[in-house]
């Protein structure tokens, strides 16, 4: 049975939420732009764990009715446990840029902007990085400008930090003690030294790395269906490109 690089990826963000030696995430938040993460999250809950989802952009029962304010009310009162980032340029320190590439404001490649993600990176007790392209452009030895930083200076209140980092290429683990990622394990055809290739910084290796697991028979199911079947309304576009449909079954 062939396996999609999307399926693969949110049975891996899964997991990661399910992660026991984690602190629990209870209510999970997904932002805009981003299907595969929701898929994970959908994953999660009709596997029967009791979690809440708030998904910023759901096109019907969203529960905000003002947008990113709630998220942001919310997220501070402590009330959000975990939510997703990503980044434009990302590096080994975790470290997040938003803005764009060169000098300051951005003055090369200019990416979206870092509305809330500061706040979210601090507030958070867990942050999940996810970018699915896995590059020397994207994975840099160090951002070009900061719009969220992965670690804080003793003193400076945070909550959380990154958990993970999952790319199209692997899964790294962060470690804010030491501000450096290390390797937990490469998808089908990846290697250590490809990986090293496709990543502009450096990263630990502490023993053999295994393959990133298959979803299974089961995860696959839900994924194509009662995951597609909430997802479609939403994302439309990706239900279409991955599943072959736009609508609810």
């Amino acid at each position: 049975m062939s396996i999609a690089l999307e399926e693969r990826l949110a049975a891996t963000l899964a997991r990661l939420i399910l992660d026991p030696s984690a602190p629990p995430a209870r209510h999970i938040a997904v932002g805009a732009a981003s299907p595969i993460p929701a898929a994970a999250c959908w994953l999660v809950r009709l596997m029967g764990h009791p979690v809440r989802l708030s998904l910023l952009h759901k096109r019907s029962g969203n529960p905000f009715t003002e947008g990113t304010r709630e998220l942001f009310d919310l997220t501070g009162q402590g009330r959000i446990d975990l939510f997703f980032l990503g980044g434009g340029q990302i590096d080994g320190q975790a470290n997040l840029n938003l803005v764009g590439t060169g000098d300051w404001p951005g003055m090369g490649v200019r990416f979206p902007g870092s509305f809330g993600s500061a706040f979210m990176y601090f507030m958070t007790p867990r942050t999940i990085l996810f970018r699915e392209e896995h590059s020397p452009r994207v994975l840099v030895e160090k951002v070009d400008n900061i719009s969220a930083p992965g670690v804080s200076p003793p003193g400076v209140f945070r909550r959380g930090t990154a958990q993970a980092l999952v790319t199209g290429k692997c899964v790294f683990r962060f470690h804010p003690d030491r501000a450096r990622f290390s390797l937990e394990s490469l998808h089908p055809s990846e290697t250590v030294d490809s990986v090293r290739a496709a990543t502009g910084f450096d990263f630990d290796v502490e023993a053999d790395i295994p393959a990133t697991p298959d979803p299974t028979e089961a995860e696959l199911a839900l994924l194509r269906g009662r995951v597609c079947d909430e997802m479609a309304e939403t994302y439309p576009e990706f239900c279409k490109r991955v599943w072959g449909r736009t609508r609810a079954a």
